[in-house]
C-alpha cells in the first residue's frame, strides 16, 4: 500500500495519486476541499490511482458533495477500473461524473 497525495496541476485540474483505501483516505478529504474554489470545474484525475476500496469511494462522493456546497463542480478523468466494479457493486456510478 502507498500513501496517497494530491497534486495541483492547474488552477482547475488536480490529480491523485497512490491508493484511495481506508487507511490513507482520512487526510485528503480537507486537503481536497481546500483545493475547491466557489464557482469552479475542477477536473480530478485519478491515472495515479492504485489501489482502491470503499473508502476511497466515500471519499470521492464526499468531495462531490462538499464542492457543491462550495459552488463548485467536479468532473472525474482516467478512473479506474477497480472504483467503476465498487461504484457498480453499490449502485453508485451514476453519481461519478466523468471529464470528456
Amino acid at each position: 500500500m502507498s500513501g496517497a497525495r494530491i497534486v495541483k496541476r492547474q488552477q482547475d485540474e488536480l490529480r491523485v495519486e497512490g491508493d484511495l483505501v481506508f487507511e490513507t483516505v482520512g487526510p485528503l478529504l480537507s486537503e481536497g476541499v481546500s483545493l475547491f474554489g466557489g464557482g469552479s470545474r475542477i477536473t480530478i484525475d485519478l491515472a495515479g490511482v492504485g489501489a482502491i476500496d470503499s473508502a476511497g469511494v466515500a471519499l470521492l462522493l464526499e468531495w462531490l458533495s462538499r464542492a457543491r456546497e462550495r459552488g463548485c463542480s467536479i468532473a472525474f478523468r482516467d478512473v479506474p477500473d477497480a472504483l467503476w466494479r465498487i461504484a457498480r457493486l453499490s449502485n453508485l456510478d451514476s453519481l461519478l461524473p466523468v471529464a470528456d
